[in-house]
């Protein structure tokens, strides 16, 4: 669980390395793309492409004794986001889990997946929470299977046939594993992109009636992690708005039915939505952007990146050189080119996890978000204690 008291010391501490005046210390989130390898042939990423024409790469992944080192330089963070690639084809996933709750004791770990490995995908689910309810106590743990459409479109944007069905499966699977382990949220996600962006209600729509924990969506993305920097995938500012303004209104209600935790969850979405509008549209960072010393981003290979948008175009440097020492690296003369790029505010994107992280950094956006909690809160109460303000006769849905 991420608590408030360990999250301000952070929050002065990274304004002070954004500023110069102080080293960065550990990200609030790190995101470990633990393998390039994927089944996916997606429309919006070229990853799966890396071992087909460089079928050598794989061996230069980090093996797990360089992970150890890694995480133990890195220290506490309190969000640790499992990326890829697809990462249960990672078969020491369970291992590098465990690694990471020794090391960086997150208070949420977030893995992603394609759901086309659908026994696998159960099989290491099951096992990672065995181990967080073994020895780890209160780590809150989100599995998001990616869903860009409904049927054949979905498979046509990714790229396999039959990846909708295996969706569904592995979404079924993973809320049957609710009723064993309280501390385990299903989300389920979409890529807002030019081949779905004008079909997002009948998407949200869908996918609510499904009744994941949380829906999220993000804009497809031209990022140097996914080679697909001359792929034309991004939907335009207006496309986009009349996008988000269709699925907020289908989220709204069914969000203030939920439990606290995902009603936080909830309002920074909406705050972020908000955001990544502004950027597309002003082409600059909304708010300042504080990448590579709030988040992190470590690559297969072990690049520290500031986030996967500037990924190999931007690398901060390789672990391996600095012997698996992430505070020599961040202190470093090319950490520091980067991060002064950052600030002098030439590069912009709305990259989400990065935005929820500069959410924090900004205390106008962060009042706006308490705020939307707060409103919330007052919707929900009204609705359970019969005030003629209800907005809705579901009742909330457990964890």
């Amino acid at each position: 669980m991420i608590r408030l008291i360990d999250i301000v010391p952070k929050i002065l501490r990274y304004r002070l390395a954004y500023h110069g005046l102080a080293a960065p210390g550990p990200p609030f989130n790190l995101t470990f793309s633990v393998t390039n390898l994927c089944q996916s042939r997606c429309r919006t990423c070229r990853i799966w492409e890396a071992y087909q024409t460089y079928p050598d790469k794989r061996r230069e992944e980090l093996q797990l004794f360089e992970i150890e080192k890694i995480f133990a330089s890195i220290g506490h963070v309190d969000i640790f986001n499992v990326s890829g690639g697809e990462p249960f084809l990672r078969n020491d996933l369970v291992e590098i889990i465990r690694l990471a709750c020794e090391y960086l004791t997150p208070g949420v770990i977030h893995i992603p997946t394609n759901a086309l490995a659908v026994s696998k995908v159960e099989k290491r689910v099951r096992e990672i929470l065995d181990l967080l309810k073994e020895q780890h106590g209160p780590i809150e743990l989100t599995v998001k299977p990616s869903l860009d459409h409904i049927g054949t479109k979905h498979d046509a944007i990714r790229g396999v046939p039959g990846n909708f069905e295996k969706v569904i499966r592995v979404f079924e699977l993973l809320k049957k594993l609710q009723r064993d382990y309280s501390n385990f949220y299903v989300e389920l996600g979409t890529v807002i992109s030019v081949w779905n962006v004008a079909d997002i209600d009948e998407i949200s729509s869908f996918i609510n009636s499904l009744g994941p924990d949380s829906y999220r969506n993000e804009i497809a993305e031209q990022r140097s992690e996914m080679f697909n920097t001359e792929e034309a995938i991004t939907p335009n500012a207006e496309q986009y708005e009349q996008a988000i303004e269709r699925f907020v209104k289908q989220l709204g209600n069914a969000a203030r039915a939920r439990p606290l935790f995902q009603r936080i969850n909830h309002a920074f979405r909406l705050i972020y939505y908000d955001m990544a509008l502004r950027i597309l549209k002003e082409k600059r960072q909304v708010p300042p952007c504080y990448a590579g010393i709030s988040n992190i981003h470590l690559s297969a290979y072990g690049d520290i990146w500031p986030c996967c948008t500037l990924g190999y175009d931007k690398s901060m440097g390789n672990l391996r050189e600095f012997n698996y020492n992430y505070r020599d690296l961040i202190g470093g003369e090319r950490a520091q080119v980067v991060l002064d790029s950052i600030h002098a505010g030439k590069c912009y994107c709305p990259l989400a996890n990065q935005v929820y992280s500069n959410i924090l950094m900004h205390v106008p956006s962060l009042l706006k978000v308490i705020a939307e909690i707060v409103r919330m809160h007052g919707k929900y109460h009204d609705q359970w204690t019969g005030c003629p303000d209800k907005i809705t006769n579901q009742t909330p849905q457990s964890q």
